[in-house]
């Protein structure tokens, strides 16, 4: 039954990332939909901790597993290193790690 719940999670989870990324991307020179949803993922991850199985299943492992994305952060850093734009590439590395890390200690934290 949990495996059930983590595919409607990553069903909903990952046409929304792509989604919102493909609104984004064209408006904005920094890869900004993937650190937004890099973070809303961690935060939403962070307060599905301790949640129950189901929800758990659904919501941290289904839903922020496919809504995040490690692979497309780390293409947009390799990119904008491959291109010279070394601050992008250390800005984007930096933020994201930070606001992700960040986002998902306060969710923690608020379902404590």
């Amino acid at each position: 039954m949990k495996f059930l719940f983590v595919v409607v999670g990553a069903g909903v989870g990952a046409p929304s990332r792509f989604l919102l990324d493909q609104t984004l991307r064209p408006i904005l020179r920094y890869p900004i939909g993937i650190t937004l949803i890099n973070v809303v993922g961690s935060f939403i991850l962070g307060l599905s901790i301790g949640s129950s199985n189901n929800v758990g299943a659904l919501v941290g492992i289904g839903f922020a597993g496919a809504f995040t994305t490690w692979s497309t952060f780390i293409l947009d850093v390799y990119l904008a290193y491959e291109l010279k734009k070394y601050k992008s590439a250390a800005a984007n590395l930096i933020l994201s790690l930070a606001l992700g890390i960040s986002a998902a200690w306060i969710g923690i934290h608020l379902v404590q």
